[in-house]
């Protein structure tokens, strides 16, 4: 398969699904996080002791980056750098202030050794 370089990228239909590749399962450590862009789309690919975890890189309290916070592996969260609100990787909801919104999931499915975001 492809390696490294940008996300592969193909036409869809309104509400159809797409996979995209991110990244080789072995290129991700437990408790790193790795920014992509797809399609317009930041989201954060988190790698905790459950397995992948996406979500929209911008923290729901303000406009800033999740992937420039830390993993906490562990609780299988992610800490945003700017003011230290946590959101679960599981659901996106926030689990300290001062954010009180959640953060938008993206689903994940690992295929042999290739992790894709299922984008809609």
């Amino acid at each position: 398969g492809r390696r490294g370089g940008a996300p592969g990228r193909r036409q869809r239909r309104e509400g159809e699904q797409m996979k995209v590749r991110l990244c080789a399962a072995g290129e991700l450590e437990i408790g790193q996080v790795r920014r992509f862009e797809i399609e317009g789309t930041a989201i954060a690919l988190v790698h905790c002791a459950s397995g992948f975890h996406a979500l929209v890189d911008v923290c729901s309290h303000e406009d800033y980056p999740l992937s420039e916070g830390e993993v906490l592996a562990e609780f299988c969260e992610i800490e945003c750098l700017r003011h230290g609100s946590t959101f679960s990787l599981m659901d996106g909801s926030p689990q300290s202030l001062p954010a009180t919104q959640p953060v938008e999931v993206i689903p994940i499915e690992v295929d042999g050794d290739d992790v894709f975001a299922v984008m809609t």
